[in-house]
């Protein structure tokens, strides 16, 4: 199957095929959300090569076409005709499952004159989206979605907008991203400050299309100063997403025999997190850094040993279900500290972490915000059975932890991985071999 058919509900993993050779992730997907919507803000045609093929970026794509923005694709690239000016707010957009875009968007309305309501599936509309609403409203935009959380659809009505400085509550490269798109064209000096660095695509970005951004380390976190900006078209080639690499890294340690090599992955400190947590572990992984930025990352078949993960190191906390299936693995205990976000993600990913990790023979536990996982020194026995239940992380994980148990398994759920990974099953493929996988019946 090439990455473009559509996937099946649910497949039947083999057990025994080690993951050997080397593949190449989609193009970041963070990167690319905040790619298409710079583009679409700059004067000008911007060119951006390598975006992430999945369902989420799509969403950002026809979201910046409906506002007023050209999108073509130009063989290997896409170019984004963009401009202010030719921007208009109104009608309904729908994000589909991407809270990137909804959050983003909201960032981009809130300094257009109008009203837009951003729509989404069952799993997107039941996430809270007050942590954006509250500084947006405080710039001078009207947020409102359902209930006290502010539950999608959100409805965002924008206009003359004034600089604040925020200090989120909560590690969020999307609240930092959404007040800093509104703050492009505010009164004043928008300043975003934060205790734990996030991913700091957005304020990279800005910087290369020219905005007036300044970043500054503190003792403890970072600050974002962003005035009044004008942005230039952007010319990017996106590397590949670290968070897709870690699924094919953490194979590599826990599937017997395995050696894989992910090229060319987005190397960003805030975004390479789960690597340092590996190698703690015991994990034989290493990193070679590229003249562009990007890196070259392998990882092959180890012994591994419980750790503490702080939430820091991993602020998005994506990492978490593939790590946890490591922790599954490893002998002793890992505790993922504080990680309650996870409970607000695609879905509860803190419970469904649990079940995946019971699902592959170890214990898992929360206690308070804290995930503690118990594992055996190895995977299984198997056969896994998982339903991920329309998140597409818990999908992948759950088939690396069944590659790695000796029953192999199956997991439902998996068409949701079109999402950000299109071509997650035929890199298995290519890595595991052409058995490595089967359709299986979407019923249990």
């Amino acid at each position: 199957m090439s990455g473009t058919d559509p996937l099946p509900e649910a497949v039947r993993v083999a057990p025994g095929s080690a993951l050997v050779g080397e593949v190449r992730t989609p193009g970041d997907k963070s990167i690319s959300h905040r790619a298409l919507l710079i583009g679409a803000l700059a004067e000008g045609t911007s060119e951006l090569r390598g975006l992430s093929d999945g369902d989420d970026v799509r969403r950002s794509a026809q979201a910046v076409a409906q506002l007023g923005a050209t999108v073509r694709r130009v063989g290997p690239a896409t170019t984004v005709d963009g401009g202010r000016a030719r921007l208009q707010a109104g009608g309904t957009i729908d994000c589909g499952n991407s809270g990137t875009s909804m959050r983003l968007l909201a960032g981009v309305l809130a300094g257009l004159d109008g009203e837009t309501v951003l729509t989404g599936d069952d799993s997107l509309s039941a996430r809270p989206m007050d942590r954006i609403a509250e500084p947006l409203a405080a710039m001078g935009a009207t947020v409102t979605g359902r209930g006290p959380r502010q539950l999608p659809p959100l409805t965002v009505r924008g206009g003359r907008l004034r600089a604040v400085t925020w200090a989120p509550p909560m590690a969020s490269a999307q609240v930092k991203s959404a007040i800093l798109f509104a703050g492009l064209d505010a009164d004043g000096e928008t300043v975003v400050e934060e205790a734990v660095p996030t991913r700091a695509h957005t304020e990279e970005l800005l910087a290369a299309a020219g905005a007036a951004i300044t970043v500054e380390p503190l003792a403890v976190g970072r600050r974002v100063r962003l005035r009044p900006s004008r942005l230039a078209p952007l010319d990017l080639d996106v590397p590949g997403d670290p968070s897709q690499a870690a699924f094919w890294l953490v194979g590599g340690c826990v599937v017997p025999g395995s050696k894989v090599r992910v090229r060319r992955v987005y190397a960003g400190g805030e975004r390479i997190g789960f690597l340092g947590v590996l190698e703690r572990m015991g994990a034989t992984v290493s990193i070679e850094p590229l003249p562009d930025g990007s890196a070259e990352m392998t990882a092959e078949h180890s012994e591994l040993s419980g750790t503490t993960v702080a939430a820091a190191e991993i602020p998005s906390l994506d990492e978490v279900p593939i790590l946890a299936v490591a922790a599954a693995a490893a002998r002793g205990t890992t505790t993922f500290a504080d990680v309650a976000e996870l409970r607000v993600k695609e879905t509860d990913r803190f419970a469904a972490t649990i079940r995946l990790v019971e699902a592959l023979g170890a214990r898992a536990q929360a206690v308070g915000d804290d995930l503690v996982v118990t594992g055996t020194g190895r995977l299984g026995p198997g056969p896994v059975d998982f339903e991920a239940e329309g998140d597409h992380r818990m999908a992948m994980a759950a088939v690396v932890g069944a590659l790695g148990s000796p029953g192999g398994g199956r997991v439902g759920g998996m068409a949701a991985v079109a999402t950000s990974y299109p071509g997650f099953l035929t890199d298995l493929s290519r890595l595991g071999g052409a058995d490595a996988w089967e359709p299986a019946t979407a019923a249990r």
